[in-house]
């Protein structure tokens, strides 16, 4: 099974769609990308579709809902946590703007969006 991303203008994924591996079938029996954007196309009146693999075997990470697709480097970027978060193509992850403190006392931190700073938070009892 193949799957597809379902893009927006702005390259947001809003949905993921499998497709029947025998529908990528081209004339010479290889699997093309563009004959499932032809179907899913038809079947859905959607036109911007990018295939993406299960297990990150190309386009870097699997697509997920409220994930972006980067046309430059043809790769899905993990979602975002934060909007204040900044993605590090070197690590593939998204990063705060500030650091995370060091673990003291038994707290965890949780980010605060709306302040932009990390909050101690109680670890849960086991």
């Amino acid at each position: 099974m193949a799957h597809f991303a379902k893009l927006d203008k702005d390259n947001f994924v809003t949905a993921v769609h499998v497709v029947n591996n025998d529908i990528l079938l081209d004339e010479d029996g290889n699997e093309s990308e563009q004959k499932g954007i032809e179907f899913l196309t038809e079947l859905h009146g959607h036109e911007k579709w990018k295939q993406t693999s299960y297990n990150g075997n190309f386009r870097k990470a699997y697509a997920q809902i409220g994930a972006k697709y980067d046309e430059g480097l043809d790769m899905f970027l993990p979602y975002c946590p934060y909007p204040s978060w900044k993605f590090d193509y070197n690590t593939f992850q998204w990063n705060p703007p500030v650091e995370t403190p060091e673990d003291v006392d038994g707290f965890d931190w949780k980010w605060l969006e709306v302040n932009k700073e990390w909050i101690k938070a109680a670890r849960p009892t086991e």
